[in-house]
């Protein structure tokens, strides 16, 4: 059984980095021309009207997605999608929600562009309904909200973490957190992965579709798992992840996938599985995880250990700058700022723990899978926005 997948995931970048018309336009501000004042997309200029420009629109921007975790939580992006234009009164009905808060958020929405106000009533906009309403959208970004809030929540925690030298691990983020991270990856692992792979990975889609086993190990709620599943009808796939919430959720999402018998998840470390299946498996995955790991090193070398030695292992980690550069383009200081409130905490909350932080520049990897016992790190020629795909050798 194979899927008909979309183009790769591109439309999660911020939207910096495309045009109106969706040509890349460049994360600087050379590429992209002379910024406005305030501009969240631009790194802050010196001047004391420019610091005050910049933290008013961060300020907005803070409290728009307030907004638009309220409208997610809350089901009134997706009543609205389903039914079309609503009032204050309509979408409160359709979402067990009160008429007053429905109005004020209607009326926000209205004022930042999200939605069109008309006769009383407010409808999304086609944008809107893409980033915001459609869970299967490679564009969709409503789960900004949810991973934004659940560091909020924890601010405390975190304030006296960076104190201490301590961490916040995982968990305590919360459903919002590892529900965002799910969803936010969902589309691509869903409906591009596979595309990825076809196009730029050649030899590695062959070996998948004349069947291979594969562990996937930090798998999150499985969707590169079972996108795997889905789309190469004859592999089979271990997901491995230490968190039970996740597994839990990766095995009810491959139940309603209908792939259960190809893919099982196990909550364990994968260390734990290097001597029970060692050289079992064809193919090793590491998709967006080893920034986060305690122990990048022997994860890494209990992969080495699992897959046999004519294997792949692929890893996928952030499409992050070779070097540090200040003032820095979008996607650096976007995940700098992902750094602080999930990634690093959680990494420096478990004993030992080497804090690698969301921003691991490729030398970092190679470092450690060097520390592995792998011989090389080839970084591969795949066009992604946001993922740098690495092959692991030896």
């Amino acid at each position: 059984m194979s899927t008909t997948t979309p183009a790769a995931r591109t439309a999660t970048a911020p939207p910096a980095d495309r045009a109106a018309d969706g040509t890349a336009t460049g994360g600087a501000s050379q590429d992209r021309g002379a910024a406005r004042p305030g501009d969240l997309l631009e790194p802050a200029g010196p001047s004391t009207a420019e610091v005050a420009d910049r933290v008013f629109a961060a300020s907005l921007g803070a409290q728009e997605l307030a907004a638009v975790h309220a409208g997610d939580r809350l089901g009134w992006y997706r009543a609205l999608a389903r039914s079309g234009p609503c009032t204050p009164d309509e979408l409160a009905a359709r979402t067990a929600t009160h008429p007053r808060y429905a109005r004020e958020w209607l009326e926000h929405q209205a004022a930042a562009g999200y939605v069109v106000a008309a006769g009383g009533a407010y409808a999304l906009t086609p944008g809107a309904a893409a980033v915001l309403a459609d869970p299967d959208s490679p564009a969709y970004l409503a789960p900004l909200g949810r991973m934004h809030a659940a560091s909020v929540r924890v601010s405390d925690e975190l304030h006296a973490a960076y104190r201490s030298g301590g961490g916040v691990p995982w968990e305590r983020l919360g459903a919002d957190a590892r529900e965002a991270q799910a969803a936010l990856n969902r589309p691509f692992f869903l409906g591009g992965l596979a595309d990825v792979l076809a196009a730029w990975l050649p030899d590695l889609d062959d070996r998948l579709r004349r069947g291979a086993r594969v562990v996937d190990v930090g798998c999150g709620e499985g969707w590169s798992s079972i996108g795997l599943a889905l789309a190469y009808e004859d592999v089979e796939v271990t997901g491995v992840d230490l968190d039970a919430a996740s597994v839990a959720a990766a095995r009810r999402h491959a139940a309603a996938r209908g792939v259960e018998d190809r893919v099982r998840f196990v909550a364990a470390d994968a260390a734990a599985l290097a001597g029970d299946a060692a050289g079992g498996y064809d193919v090793g995955l590491a998709f967006e995880c080893v920034h986060d790991l305690a122990d990048p090193v022997g994860v890494l070398a209990a992969v080495r250990r699992l897959v046999a030695a004519d294997g792949w292992v692929l890893v996928a980690d952030e499409r992050v700058a070779e070097e540090l550069t200040a003032p820095a383009g979008p996607l650096d200081r976007w995940y700098y700022g992902f750094s602080l409130g999930v990634c690093l905490p959680d990494g420096l909350s478990h004993p030992g723990g080497v804090g690698t932080g969301t921003v691991m520049r490729p030398a970092t990897l190679a470092g450690y899978a060097r520390g592995a016992g792998f011989v090389a790190t080839e970084v591969l020629p795949v066009e992604h926005d946001l993922f740098r795909f690495y092959r692991l050798r030896g």
